[in-house]
């Protein structure tokens, strides 16, 4: 049961240093921190990991075009990425750089774990630089990745490689039974088909006459761990694999991955079996969101139309950043993003439903009673059933359906005429709406955490706050 969990440990995926932050990546880090917080709140020990993938091909070129020196580069694009943590409030417990030593130790000691299934050949293939991975024929589309719209280079070279066939009936196993929860269903059944089609060994490493900039393999400093190898050990290398085994007993296995779907083969396969290959636990769920359009095309840096967060972050505020991720791009699947929406979604739901609830019960309340109410018992939400299954939009449907419904009562009972006739049951009534916020409010703060504590500062000790009690500025004060 989810109130039963002793602790929480969610990871969003490391984001790749080699571009400044896109709205898509800021989602995933909301979902998993929204995770973290609400785990947190039920009373579990929540750690929350996040951080930079920082070795790789595409990163050596793209320090090469910037005539930059490699670690410089991936510090300053690190850093990006460690101020967006910041300016979306995240409270994530750790931020983790493949480039930190203890990294490098780790996967090293996870490598030699897995030795019995590692072993050097040569290998020939279509390798796609954007993925970091070799591809086979029935991958492509018209010769082409198809997400990045590329040709793959046809590499030659000797490799270490990972049995990674020898795990695929354990694998389908998890996944069928559930040890290993893939969500959502689609995603699931298609791990499913691509273990139908069989699984072939996976090229680990590469020489370092070709790549230098990664981790180097343990008895073997002519090569370098492929990037894969190396990235998806963060989630272990940041509580103690092999450095502090207490804190790697407490928190391993991940309660879940929060990922996208482009990575979800690496995470869902590949990932569990080179822990079933150390002799580690499985995480336990892997958490499949979807892309974010921008005017129903798919975002890419040709066409123009990439969306950076932090413009959103700086005019709106965190949280209504927050909330039109969470409640209007579908858990399961892609969604739209534009500055219309964005700011249809802000009047209507931020500003107007819950914004101007909190101004009214708190000018009324002041008004009657001198900002006074009672407390009154009021039921509250369960959204356990929600989260447990990653439906972020549905669980703020849900709230904000009983916000609505405030709305709803308060221009029914009108207190406004009520208080002419009946001053003390236009008390009653007003502090009923007010506990039923506070309710719901305990709710919305796994969401919309500054919005919460804002709200719950309004309404304190059974008095209301006589000064300012805007949330959400109209929009022509904040465009």
């Amino acid at each position: 049961m989810i109130k039963d969990k002793q602790k929480f440990y969610v990871t969003s995926s490391i984001a790749y240093a080699n571009a400044k932050p896109h709205i898509g990546y800021a989602m995933e880090l909301i979902q998993a921190d929204t995770l973290a917080r609400y785990y947190a709140q039920l009373g579990a020990d929540s750690f929350f990991l996040t951080g930079t993938d920082e070795h790789g091909q595409k990163l050596l070129e793209a320090a090469k075009n910037n005539n930059q020196d490699v670690q410089n580069y991936v510090d300053e694009l690190s850093a990006t990425f460690l101020d967006l943590a910041k300016e979306l409030g995240l409270r994530n417990d750790k931020f983790v750089r493949t480039t930190d030593i203890s990294h490098k130790k780790a996967a090293q000691k996870l490598w030699q774990a897995c030795s019995e299934d590692i072993y050097k050949s040569d290998y020939s293939g279509m390798y796609c630089v954007g993925h970091e991975a070799f591809l086979k024929e029935s991958d492509l589309v018209d010769g082409l990745c198809p997400d990045h719209k590329t040709k793959p280079e046809n590499i030659e070279l000797e490799s270490y490689f990972f049995k990674l066939s020898k795990y695929a009936d354990r694998l389908k196993q998890a996944i069928i039974t559930g040890e290993l929860r893939i969500v959502p269903q689609k995603r699931r059944n298609e791990m499913l088909a691509f273990l139908e089609k069989g699984l072939d060994d996976v090229s680990v490493s590469r020489p370092k006459s070709q790549l230098e900039w990664g981790v180097e393999v343990p008895d073997d400093p002519s090569h370098v761990m492929y990037v894969w190898f190396d990235a998806l050990s963060n989630y272990i290398s940041a509580i103690g694999y092999g450095d502090n085994q207490n804190e790697f007993d407490k928190y391993w296995p991940a309660d879940v991955h929060v990922i996208g779907k482009d990575i979800a083969r690496f995470h869902c396969l590949l990932w569990p079996a080179m822990l079933l290959s150390a002799g580690l636990a499985m995480p336990k769920s892997v958490y499949v969101h979807g892309f974010i359009t921008s005017d129903g095309q798919k975002m890419s840096k040709s066409l123009g139309n990439v969306i950076g967060p932090i413009e959103y972050l700086e005019t709106y505020g965190s949280d209504a950043l927050r909330y039109y991720l969470l409640r209007y791009i579908p858990s399961y699947n892609d969604g739209d993003f534009t500055k219309q929406r964005f700011d249809e979604v802000y009047s209507a739901d931020l500003a107007n439903n819950l914004g101007n609830l909190v101004s009214r019960l708190a000018a009324m309340i002041n008004k009657y009673n001198g900002g006074n109410y009672q407390t009154t018992s009021v039921d509250g939400l369960d959204l356990d059933d929600y989260m447990e299954r990653f439906q972020f939009d549905r669980a703020l449907e849900d709230i904000f359906s009983r916000l609505t419904d405030l709305n709803v009562a308060i221009d029914e009972h009108k207190p406004w005429e009520l208080f002419k006739s009946e001053p003390e049951k236009t008390i009653e009534v007003l502090s009923a709406m007010i506990c039923e916020l506070l309710e719901i409010n305990k709710s919305l703060a796994a969401f919309l955490p500054e919005t919460a504590a804002k709200i719950t500062a309004i309404f304190k000790d059974n008095k209301a706050s006589e000064g300012s009690t805007i949330l959400f500025p109209r929009l022509e004060d904040v465009s």
